[in-house]
C-alpha cells in the first residue's frame, strides 16, 4: 500500500531492540516518528541514529516517541547500537524494529524497487496522536537527514493544531506566524491580542501565540 498525508498510520506488531512491540501501544497518545534505514552498519545511518539519540530531551519536551526500522535482526541491531554509542558519543534508547521479513517495510511502502529490491529507502513519517500521518520525507541514500528540520516541522504541526495559524518559509519556534485567509482580520484582532500586521489582505502576521 502507499501511505499518503492524512492517512491513518497502520498498526503492526514487531520484534525490536526493546522486545516485542505493538506500534499503537508504543505510541499511546503521543506524537510519533517512524524512520527507516537500508541496513545496519551503514555510515550515514550511524550518524543519524546517534544524532536522534542526542535529541531525546527535545522529543520528550514535545511528547514525541521515536522508533527506527531496519531489515536486519535484533542481534545485529544491538551490536550496531554499540558502534553508534561509541562513535557518536551517545546512548541509543529508542527501539529499532527488526524487520527481517519486510512486513512493516511493505506495509509502509518503505521499499522502492527502483532504488533497491530488498532494502528500505530512508523514509521518515511524523504521526499525530490520532494516528494520522502528518509528514512524509524520503531521502536519497547519500544524504543524511536533517533532524533539526524534523523538530522544526514538529513544532509547526503542534502549534498549528493548537492555534489558528500557519507558519511561513524558514519559520523557527518563537518567530512570527501567519494568519490563514479563512480568518477575517477583524476576528484575527480579537483572537490574537499581541497584534496583527497586514502586508496584504491575504498576508497577515502575528507574534507566535504560545510564547
Amino acid at each position: 500500500m502507499s501511505i499518503k498525508l492524512g492517512d491513518t498510520a497502520p498498526n503492526f506488531q514487531a520484534e525490536t531492540t526493546a522486545g516485542d512491540l505493538d506500534f499503537y501501544n508504543y505510541l499511546g497518545n503521543s506524537w510519533g516518528i517512524l524512520f527507516s534505514h537500508p541496513a545496519d552498519y551503514t555510515p550515514v545511518c550511524t550518524t543519524e541514529l546517534g544524532y536522534t539519540s542526542k535529541l531525546k530531551s527535545e522529543f520528550e519536551a514535545r511528547d514525541t516517541k521515536v522508533i527506527a526500522l531496519s531489515v536486519d535482526g535484533v542481534e545485529d541491531h544491538q551490536n550496531w547500537i554499540k558502534d553508534i554509542n561509541e562513535t557518536q558519543n551517545t546512548e541509543v534508547q529508542f527501539p529499532i524494529i527488526a524487520d527481517r521479513y519486510r512486513r512493516v517495510s511493505e506495509l509502509y511502502d518503505f521499499i522502492h524497487p527502483n532504488a533497491s529490491a530488498t532494502a528500505t529507502v530512508r523514509s521518515l513519517l511524523i504521526i499525530d496522536p490520532a494516528k494520522k500521518v502528518r509528514l512524509i520525507i524520503t531521502y536519497p541514500a547519500s544524504t543524511g537527514r536533517n533532524f533539526n528540520e524534523i523538530i522544526r516541522v514538529l513544532d509547526s504541526l503542534q502549534l498549528t493544531d493548537s492555534h489558528k495559524v500557519v507558519t511561513p518559509v524558514n519559520w523557527k519556534n518563537g518567530e512570527d506566524v501567519i494568519i490563514p485567509p479563512s480568518l477575517s482580520t477583524e476576528d484575527a484582532r480579537e483572537i490574537f491580542p499581541k497584534g496583527v500586521t497586514e502586508i496584504k489582505p491575504y498576508l497577515r502576521y502575528t507574534p507566535q501565540p504560545n510564547t
